[in-house]
């Protein structure tokens, strides 16, 4: 069975909600002073709300909240009931782990938009956060039987990913976009290896994101900020750990390393920064503009083109993920 209704459900769900919740959201934030004001390193002219990861987290919250009560008050439709009642029962606390683990990236994120937080208490945070989610069951192996190792492994690539995708909210629609191009490809990945919960949780995941896009890009009316781009970064981070890419069904080694491909133009893009502020002596945790979509612009391309052109690559990179 390949339940496409609940696949859509959860898609269409996801972004209908994080659309809809997007201007009580813009509002709160104009209200509390969550703005991203004008500067030098900032292509805009004017205080932009930082709600993008407001409203992403509320499509991915309530949608898994309402599934949750309704699997536990009432009977579930005969279509829906296998696949929704059989993964919460079987990956519940993970499930609680991930959605924890969104509200505490948004949260730590929030923070450093209001009050700039220093690096060390920025990298306390999200290592905390990770351990947690290594210790509800989400972990890398890499065939290694050694729950240090894993645990290890786990919280080395939750960081790497989560700062790589939060190094991508430098231009309109990037980060954002780069998101659901991998929650996508995790999310078809799950659903053709019979794993419906989580490709259910990739499909409302990519869903919230599709909800806040048109907001963000070309224009710019809202941002993700600090708090949306850990968001982002940290469940693609989960979801790539969460889909068997090597299984009896699909034993092919290589597909272990299908998360690097779908996630090659953020991390490509962390390297390469790194290389560069090491290069000139600077911090690496410093911002600057010689990302990929800088140096595009720079070479002559129009901001939503370089975007455009990045997304592009991440997604023809994502693809070869399904070759067999």
């Amino acid at each position: 069975m390949f339940p496409v209704g609940l696949y859509l459900l959860a898609l269409v769900g996801g972004a209908a909600i994080s659309a809809a919740s997007m201007p009580l959201w813009r509002r709160w934030c104009e209200h509390v002073g969550l703005l991203d004001a004008p500067g030098p390193r900032k292509i805009h002219t004017h205080p932009v709300p930082l709600a993008g990861g407001l409203a992403v987290v509320t499509g991915l919250a309530v949608p898994i909240l309402g599934a949750a009560a309704w699997a536990w008050l009432g009977p579930l439709p005969e279509s829906f009931a296998h696949v929704v009642a059989h993964g919460l029962a079987k990956r519940g606390w993970q499930l609680a782990a991930i959605l924890c683990g969104a509200a505490a990236m948004l949260a730590l994120g929030i923070v450093d938009d209001r009050r700039d937080l220093s690096a060390k208490w920025k990298f306390a945070g999200q290592v905390l956060i990770a351990l947690a989610v290594a210790a509800s069951g989400i972990r890398v192996t890499m065939f290694v039987e050694s729950p240090a190792f894993s645990y290890a492994v786990t919280v080395l690539w939750i960081l790497t990913v989560t700062n790589a995708v939060n190094f991508q909210d430098n231009m309109n629609g990037l980060c954002a976009g780069l998101g659901l191009i991998g929650g996508w490809c995790f999310a078809w990945h799950a659903g053709l290896e019979g794993q419906y919960l989580v490709a259910s949780l990739a499909f409302l995941f990519t869903g919230a994101l599709a909800g806040f896009l048109p907001f963000n890009f070309p224009r710019g009316g809202v941002f993700l900020g600090d708090g949306g781009s850990h968001v982002v970064g940290f469940l693609l981070a989960v979801l790539a750990i969460l889909p068997d890419f090597y299984s009896a069904a699909s034993p092919h080694k290589w597909l272990v390393a299908a998360p690097l491909l779908v996630l090659a133009v953020p991390l490509a893009d962390l390297v390469s920064v790194i290389l560069i502020r090491r290069r000139l002596g600077q911090a690496v945790w410093v911002g600057d503009n010689n990302h990929f979509s800088h140096r595009l612009v720079r070479a002559g391309l129009a901001k939503p083109r370089a975007v455009l052109l990045l997304l592009l690559i991440a997604a023809a990179l994502g693809a070869l993920t399904f070759l067999k």
